[in-house]
């Protein structure tokens, strides 16, 4: 089923026009002023994460004992609606931070947008470390090496997930603002 893919999405990649900036870019970079302490990256990165994670961090607790202490899990509908709220959230505090950013003369927002939204994968690994601790009574260094493995992965997962929400929301967003910018 991969090859049939593959070349379905070459063929639909080929017909495709190439992405154009809405305005000219300038070749030379500009230099970006100094930015206030609030505008830090690490800082705006961390902020921005919390607000997409706890749009699910109830939901979590749910599926975090539906699969480490076998109970069962059938709420899928309230869950597909956490789901939106999520890609809601990511989007909405991605586009927020990354207008201060461009509000404060600061252009390289492309992996800052990715990594805004998907900085809510750490707090979900924190919290499934909170969990295996007040939760689960997992005695055996195996059991545990499999559990902090699976909740990297998923962690892993829900990084890139977020992160792309988050980035296609910001590269929507300024593409929406520059081409409404009238340049004579």
């Amino acid at each position: 089923i991969s090859v049939p893919l593959v070349f379905v999405g070459s063929y639909i990649g080929f017909k495709k026009p190439a992405i154009e900036n809405p305005v000219k870019t300038n070749k030379i970079p500009r230099q970006i002023p100094e930015q206030a302490w609030y505008m830090n990256p690490a800082f705006s990165v961390l902020i921005g994460g919390i607000l997409p994670f706890g749009a699910v961090f109830i939901e979590l607790f749910f599926i975090l004992t539906s699969i480490w202490l076998n109970q069962f899990y059938y709420i899928f509908g309230f869950l597909f609606l956490v789901f939106i709220i999520l890609v809601v959230t990511c989007a909405e505090i991605t586009i927020v931070l990354c207008y201060f950013q461009l509000c404060s003369e600061d252009y390289l927002w492309w992996w800052r947008s990715y990594l805004t939204s998907g900085s809510s994968a750490l707090y979900l690994f924190l919290y499934a470390t909170f969990y295996f601790f007040t939760k689960l009574e997992i005695t055996k260094l195996v059991s545990a090496i499999f559990y902090f493995g699976y909740m990297l992965i998923a962690s892993y997962a829900f990084f890139v997930v977020t992160g792309t929400i988050g980035f296609y929301a910001c590269f929507w967003f300024t593409r929406l603002i520059y081409s409404s910018v009238k340049i004579d």
